[in-house]
């Protein structure tokens, strides 16, 4: 009877002990006394790797999806039972307005350096926040995009929420899957040459260095023509686009302008007559969530290579 006491109380250690966790996020390390009960998450694609891991029923809602018509049939079936507590970026009293103990976001995905809503504002009420990998960029310094931004996501939330086996069956998978399907690639000798357009007509937003769309095109047997600008996403000159000659454009597909317009747009434009993608109008559209880190990216990547070599 002695002994019970005792076996309690080291039970109650170990159980403290396993469930306060550190992971890394960006330049910090951030420690968790539990599993978030209350998370919010911010984007489409970051709300998928939430989805995809199961924590639906630790969540109390998620940002930014609609403001931006980035909504499936896929992603509307997940979310169904959530709330979306704002259209695009979310305010500090939203996030305390629904008694969240978890952020999960980005920089330029939810969260503006020197914003309202940043790790440094939200750890006074409670609300710890774990940032999107690609987007560490904006604050420290990190290698080109990889898939590795990916898994590390995914493998440090299953950390996080306390899901790790099926964090790391996920990532086993993504990646037994990629390395399968681009070791059957038959690709050219050289890279395609391959544009990112985002959005834009004065000048163009694309994919840097840094974004994952360069990833997912070197995956697929491209390279990406901006991959020496060294920032994530931002805008660059028609010029510079014309000068490079892409073989392939990569419409990212999202907001009011739509996928046909904007390749309408440069077959239009005499600027844009001698490109090698315009001339053999070769245009691969991707939707927002495949272009930006989650898991629709293996699929992103087969999708690319089908628009790469297929023609």
């Amino acid at each position: 009877m002695k002994l019970l006491p005792l076996a309690m109380g080291l039970s109650c250690v170990a159980s403290v002990t396993l469930a306060e966790t550190t992971v890394q996020s960006c330049d910090r390390e951030v420690t968790f006394d539990g599993v978030p009960q209350a998370a919010i998450s911010n984007d489409v694609n970051l709300t998928e790797m939430m989805l995809v891991l199961g924590l639906a029923d630790k969540m109390v809602g998620y940002t930014g999806i609609s403001g931006w018509k980035t909504l499936d049939e896929e992603m509307r079936a997940g979310v169904e039972e959530l709330p979306e507590l704002s259209a695009k970026y979310p305010t500090k009293e939203v996030l305390i307005g629904a008694d969240a103990d978890f952020f999960f976001a980005g920089w330029n995905y939810g969260m503006k350096v020197g914003g309202e809503v940043t790790p440094e504002t939200l750890a006074p009420f409670g609300i710890d926040v774990y940032e999107l990998t690609e987007s560490c960029i904006h604050i420290s310094e990190k290698g080109k995009a990889s898939m590795d931004d990916m898994y590390n996501d995914i493998l440090n939330l299953g950390t996080i929420f306390d899901v790790k086996d099926k964090a790391e069956a996920l990532v086993d998978g993504y990646k037994a899957e990629l390395a399968e399907f681009t070791g059957s690639l038959e690709t050219a000798d050289e890279p395609l040459r391959v544009f990112v357009y985002d959005s834009g007509e004065d000048t163009p937003f694309t994919a840097g260095l840094y974004a994952m769309p360069t990833a997912l095109i070197e995956a697929a047997g491209g390279t990406n023509i901006m991959n020496d600008f060294e920032k994530s996403w931002g805008t660059v000159t028609w010029e510079a686009v014309v000068e490079r000659n892409p073989e392939v454009v990569v419409i990212v597909n999202y907001g009011n302008v739509t996928a046909e317009e904007k390749r309408a747009f440069m077959m239009n434009n005499p600027a844009f007559a001698d490109l090698d993608a315009v001339k053999n109008d070769r245009f691969v559209t991707l939707e927002y969530v495949e272009a930006t880190p989650g898991p629709r990216n293996i699929n992103a990547v087969k999708k690319l290579a089908d628009g790469f070599w297929s023609n």
